[in-house]
């Protein structure tokens, strides 16, 4: 299995933290040369730099995704490096879409922020990533969604409509790129504790509590889960799987919502201390 990814070129957008530097670490350690683009470019050096100790080969080029050059400069860059490019992870989505809202309390700026970084340059990445990966041979995509894109938040139509979008473009290409040897997936995290999301739980670790209490496995996912999921994903295991979207989610959403309410108030009973903001 460590040889399915090794020498391959892959490149990770938003490979500096969290999900993205979690993929980028295990593509490496498969053997993978891997491009780090991210807009944060201290945290994409000093992954890199973790990477490098390991033993792994990695670049970084700062990256920001919401512009299509950026985009294309992105996949020049891998290619000029290594002359080939066999893995891309859409990771990258911007910051949050802040304030994200229901129709009436969306702006059209927000709107048009979220679709930008998180669909449209899934469909940017393809359209420079795909003759690449034709001319070595074949590859894959990977397309990190959510279960928001299965199942819907209230006040959040930015980003759940951004999501269910994601797994739609992801059907479509791999029937358009499949004859050309390229396998295109995509990614439905639960809620994963990001280094970012490590500190806002320290502020309030009964809260969090509540939130394992949601799955069945008992915990919310690390970054490393998805990791795990794309380098599947990418391999030769995977060969005949495309157009899928992969739910890892530790079981959340398999749930019947209504006995998963009753569970839940059962465990707030229990729980007395439990913050509920």
């Amino acid at each position: 299995m460590a040889d399915s990814l090794q020498d391959q070129v892959a490149i990770v957008t938003g490979g500096a933290l969290g999900i993205g530097g979690a993929t980028a670490r295990r593509l490496a350690q498969e053997g993978s040369r891997v491009l780090i683009a991210d807009i944060n470019l201290k945290a994409a050096e000093e992954n890199a730099g973790r990477i490098r100790d390991a033993g792994g080969t990695v670049e970084v080029l700062e990256t920001d995704v919401s512009r299509g050059e950026a985009i294309q400069g992105m996949v020049a860059q891998a290619v000029a490096l290594w002359d080939r490019l066999d893995v891309l992870v859409n990771n990258a989505w911007g910051v949050m879409v802040a304030p994200d809202g229901s129709a009436l309390e969306l702006s059209e700026d927000a709107w048009d922020y979220a679709m930008n970084t998180m669909v449209k340059a899934v469909f940017l990445g393809a359209k420079y990533a795909v003759p690449e990966m034709k001319r070595s041979g074949g590859g894959n995509i990977v397309n990190i969604a959510s279960v928001h894109g299965q199942l819907m938040a209230p006040g959040h139509l930015a980003y759940e409509a951004a999501k269910s979008s994601v797994i739609g473009v992801t059907r479509q290409m791999a029937t358009d790129f499949g004859p050309m040897g390229i396998r295109v997936n995509a990614i439905c995290p639960g809620h994963i504790v990001t280094e970012k999301l490590e500190q806002h739980w320290k502020k309030n670790p009964s809260l969090f509590r509540f939130f394992e209490a949601q799955y069945p496995v008992g915990r919310t996912g690390k970054p490393v889960d998805i990791a795990n999921a794309v380098r599947f994903l990418c391999s030769e295991e995977a060969s005949f799987i495309t157009g899928h979207a992969l739910v890892v989610d530790g079981g959340l959403t398999i749930q019947l919502q209504e006995n998963l309410g009753v569970k839940l108030g059962k465990f707030l009973r229990d729980n007395p201390d439990v913050e509920l903001s």
